[in-house]
């Protein structure tokens, strides 16, 4: 150890014997600049060895005290052999070569030099050397000590230089041993003791739990780091890195918008060609029909949305706007707001994983454009009903077992009722409109009162079988004498029943002539009394069938006759021979006026649209649609008469014209 300490330092005594005081000066700044390379170079390896033990530093310290002890002995004998003898100059030099090359140890003098031991001590002091063994110093005569550059000749250089030149201090960070630059996240840094760091290394030592400084000990936080800006600093020049790194991530910012944009261009045009392709389906199904009808086929099977026969007021259905309602299908039926001009569609959540359950989608009738989806139900919604008195009260019906009251104006529920059953159809009562009613799953009709928020408050119970409620309708009071009671008619497979409303909550119940097990739904328009019954097909007839029914009430004579309400078949329409699934059919006043009246019904054999006109029995259109349609409603806007047909995933809205 102590001759590698040795080696690190290098040296020049110069001894006079005329100037005792300055020599002794000299040897003492000698020995501090020989103290202060060793010191540095003791801690320069402690750090790259890694001590850290009390023991081992103590060693270390007591090793330089030795090495410094030696030198002040050897500069004593020095002195006290230059009392006898003329000036020397006595060079110690390093026996590590240097940044520019190795520099051979050279001595020059006028009398003997005093040899050196293998430790880098004088040895042999009164031992004269032969002047044959001295070598002169490259760039001066023999006898002639070389001044060193930048001062006197004599003067002792300082190794710390020379030093710091072969150790790289000063290009380097003491935390990471790696160069630092002029720019970016490891360029040259300082703390207030001065020391020097990369910034992102002294940054993460400070963020990591340490707030002294590396090299002193000193207090130091991340507030105390600054840059610096050297003139004469060795720094990486990184600056053309940086500027294509950034270069770099902008371009791969923009690759990544492209490449979105493409995406999304590619995405509508597939939505564009799966629209281009249904068109054709539908001008090929067209031709066909046009070609059959040229060649005289029946009137009944060549019927298109382009081939018509005009009500008895003129007019028909066009065909106006297509709307996407859901992408993955579960839409199931539709109502119309008029005071806010909207159709509302269910339909499942469009996020899932955000917002599971199911809603309406707000479709506006000016526009013909979705507005908003708003959540109501955790499952699948079966009814929608609107009240005739409170504008924008949504009524609703779902699975889950609850119906609820739904503000437009505010897009939230105000009221739910749950009803211990899943609910498949609900309506308002027309007469009073605190009352609504629920059709239940086991073939009840809960009757509840909106001012009462607990539960309900009149339960009507089947009469014949448990199957479900799947349609409720409310035919209001009247002064006509063929009818003039009003009351609820409920549907279900099994048949159909009259829940005349007597007053309050009290109900006579009269079974419809229906036919039994095959009533899919039951419809009613409330201006003329007549319901719409249909049918699903059966072993006496395999098609499917929606009866025009007239309601009557047999006169009461007296007191103790109970009347009996009925109702008589006036029409007769069919369709195709499939009925899967429970279509909700409309029967409703026609557009054109004068009295007449149209029947509207979803065939699922054509998956088409069937409008009939109720008073001759034709059949007026036939609408295609791509899948079943389930819902029909028909609606005004803007002076204009529309209808509204609905599958599983679009909507499609005709004018009438």
């Amino acid at each position: 150890m102590e001759d590698m300490e040795v080696e690190a330092a290098a040296g020049v005594i110069v001894l006079s014997e005329s100037d005792s005081t300055t020599e002794e000066e000299s040897v003492s700044a000698l020995v501090e600049r020989l103290r202060h390379p060793v010191h540095r170079h003791v801690q320069r390896r402690r750090r790259r060895i890694g001590l850290s033990t009390r023991e081992e530093l103590q060693a270390l310290i007591r090793d330089t005290e030795e090495l410094s002890e030696r030198l002040r002995r050897h500069t004593a004998e020095a002195h006290t052999h230059s009392s006898s003898r003329p000036a020397a100059v006595i060079t110690h030099t390093s026996r590590q070569p240097s940044a520019t090359g190795p520099r051979p140890a050279l001595a020059s003098h006028t009398g003997p030099s005093v040899p050196q031991e293998p430790g880098g001590t004088s040895a042999g002091a009164g031992e004269p050397r032969p002047e044959s063994e001295a070598v002169p110093e490259p760039g001066g005569p023999a006898g002639e000590a070389v001044p060193e550059p930048g001062g006197p000749a004599g003067a002792v250089p300082c190794p710390t230089g020379e030093a710091e030149d072969r150790d790289g201090e000063g290009e380097t960070c003491s935390i990471c041993f790696e160069p630092w630059t002029s720019a970016g996240d490891h360029r040259l840094a300082a703390l207030r003791c001065g020391h020097l760091f990369g910034y992102i290394c002294i940054s993460r030592w400070l963020s990591g739990g340490g707030n002294k400084c590396p090299q002193c000990n000193k207090q130091a936080k991340r507030g105390h780091i600054i840059f610096l800006y050297a003139r004469r600093l060795k720094a990486l020049d990184n600056a053309e890195e940086v500027r294509l790194k950034s270069r770099l991530e902008l371009e791969q910012g923009l690759r990544r918008m492209e490449q979105l944009e493409v995406a999304q261009c590619r995405q509508q045009q597939q939505l564009v060609a799966d629209e281009n392709t249904r068109l054709r389906r539908e001008v090929e199904e067209l031709r066909r029909w046009k070609a059959q009808v040229s060649l005289g086929s029946s009137q009944g099977s060549s019927l298109s949305s382009s081939q018509r026969q005009d009500s008895p007021g003129g007019g028909h259905y066009v065909f106006s706007k297509a709307l996407l309602v859901s992408q993955t299908g579960s839409s199931r039926v539709l109502s119309y707001c008029e005071p806010l001009g909207c159709l509302l569609a269910s339909q499942p959540s469009t996020h899932a994983t955000l917002l599971p359950g199911f809603g309406v989608k707000m479709i506006s009738t000016a526009s013909l454009k979705p507005s908003q989806y708003i959540p109501i139900h955790s499952k699948q919604i079966r009814g929608l009903a609107f009240s005739q008195q409170q504008d924008s009260l949504l009524l609703s019906a779902s699975f889950d077992s609850t119906i609820k009251l739904t503000s437009l104006l505010t897009n939230t529920v105000v009221q739910a009722y749950n009803t211990g059953r899943p609910v498949w159809s609900c309506c308002w009562c027309q007469d009073n409109n605190n009352y609504i009613y629920a059709g239940l799953s086991n073939g009840s009709v809960l009757v509840y009162d909106t001012r009462d928020t607990s539960t309900h408050v009149q339960e009507l119970a089947p009469l014949r079988s448990s199957c479900p409620v799947v349609s409720l309708s409310y035919v209001p009071r009247s002064a006509s004498s063929s009818f003039p009671c009003g009351g609820l008619i409920a549907g279900s497979l099994e048949g159909g029943c009259f829940w005349e409303h007597v007053e309050g909550t009290a109900y006579t119940p009269h079974i419809l002539p229906l036919e039994s097990g095959n009533c899919t739904d039951i419809q009613v328009e409330p201006e003329s009394r007549h319901c719409l019954v249909t049918y699903r097909p059966g072993r006496t007839n395999p098609s499917l069938r929606c009866v025009l029914m007239e309601l009557n009430r047999t006169p009461q004579t007296d007191s103790t006759q109970t009347p009996v309400c009925s109702c008589a078949a006036v029409q007769t329409f069919s369709a195709g021979a499939s009925c899967k699934l429970l279509t909700k059919n409309r029967v409703f006043r026609s557009p054109a006026g004068q009295g007449a009246t149209l029947v509207c019904a979803g065939d699922e054999a054509s998956n088409s649209t069937m409008v009939w006109d109720a008073g001759s029995g034709a059949l007026l259109q036939k609408m295609p649609a791509d899948l079943p349609v389930l819902d029909i409603c028909p609606f005004q806007a803007q002076q204009s008469s529309f209808l509204a047909s609905l599958t599983e995933k679009m909507l499609k809205v005709y004018k009438w014209e």
